[in-house]
């Protein structure tokens, strides 16, 4: 038995789908499981111990390079195929493997669902949607069970370890990790709000995480200089998830640093703000969100902002509400 699976990008989407290599692999122990992804996602899946081979495409690849990879892996012979993308790319590689014998699979986006959400805000998804049960599902054709594999499912490379730890504050054995920042401004909570929760924990250290253009984080630096360590723009991908894994807890915008907790155990609290996909799943999670007739104003949370008390879905959650659940996971 030899699988493919599908899934180039985005960050957290190929963590989330960890949990399909994790199933493969409990399900059928023998089999031989290959990845396409592109490349600057291979170290998130390379350590994974049901994963044998992985194939990379650059970000941005171009039709020749896809069809050639095409071309490549239809030589492997897979037995099973299974398209966990869903896009122009997968959908290339897998004309090239037609008519090779094997079983195929290709997870749905629902696109007429996705067209009643946002035209006619009509929402038939699953509430909560979760991103990571949506990539299990389709293998119940398989007669796989669709139940999530336990964690961990991102094993992290020993190579990024030292380099994460030594960028850590001397000292620093406890502390929560912060994850502030999000693709779109209106899929974060308020700045302010995250200085007030520092605030209110006068006995926790931060660290912040986020990307090299995440500048407006410095400003929670100074509501403790002592107490918060900001590593935005600091750390690899794989040097970030180090940190996480050290961190007693992780409170996340709706980002992909939220599933790092998720796929590795890591106590998450998490603010669900604008965008109805990707939901955490994992009982290690704590889901904040607001339950308003707006929701989800937009696929990714780019919006605009619908309602008349502007971004109400994480301006209504308030600091005090975070600080105390996170006291409770803190002395759990």
């Amino acid at each position: 038995m030899k699988i493919l699976v599908m899934r180039f990008s985005s960050f957290g989407d190929v963590l989330q789908a960890l949990s399909v290599a994790g199933r493969l692999g409990q399900s059928w122990p023998q089999a031989e499981i290959h990845w396409v992804t592109r490349e600057e996602f291979a170290p998130l899946i390379r350590q994974h111990p049901s994963v044998k081979k992985i194939w990379t495409l650059p970000r941005g690849a171009g039709f020749r390079q896809v069809w050639d990879l095409g071309g490549t892996l239809r030589a492997e012979k897979f037995t099973h195929v299974y398209d966990a993308h869903n896009n122009l790319r997968s959908h290339i590689i897998g004309w090239r493997l037609m008519f090779n014998g094997h079983k195929f699979l290709r997870r749905s986006i629902y696109r007429w669902r996705r067209f009643l959400l946002f035209r006619f805000h009509k929402n038939l998804f699953p509430k909560p949607f979760s991103g990571q049960g949506a990539l299990l599902e389709p293998l119940e054709n398989w007669n796989l069970t669709v139940e999530a594999p336990p964690v961990p499912q991102l094993f992290l490379p020993s190579s990024s370890l030292d380099p994460a730890r030594a960028k850590l504050p001397k000292g620093w054995e406890k502390f929560v990790a912060l994850a502030p920042s999000a693709a779109f401004e209106l899929k974060r909570w308020p700045l302010e709000y995250w200085a007030e929760l520092i605030k209110g924990e006068p006995n926790t250290k931060f660290v912040v995480l986020g990307g090299p253009e995440d500048k407006f984080l410095r400003a929670l630096v100074a509501v403790d200089p002592a107490r918060v360590c900001d590593l935005s723009g600091k750390l690899s991908l794989e040097e970030s998830a180090h940190v996480i894994t050290m961190a007693q807890a992780l409170v996340s915008n709706d980002t992909g640093l939220m599933h790092v907790a998720e796929q590795t155990g890591v106590p998450c609290l998490a603010l669900m703000g604008p965008a109805p996909f990707g939901f955490p799943s994992r009982p290690s999670t704590t889901i904040f969100e607001l339950d308003l007739p707006c929701r989800p104003c937009s696929k990714h949370g780019q919006g605009p902002c619908v309602n008349v008390e502007f971004h109400k879905c994480l301006r209504g959650i308030p600091a005090a509400r975070v600080a105390d659940r996170l006291r409770q996971v803190l002395d759990a």
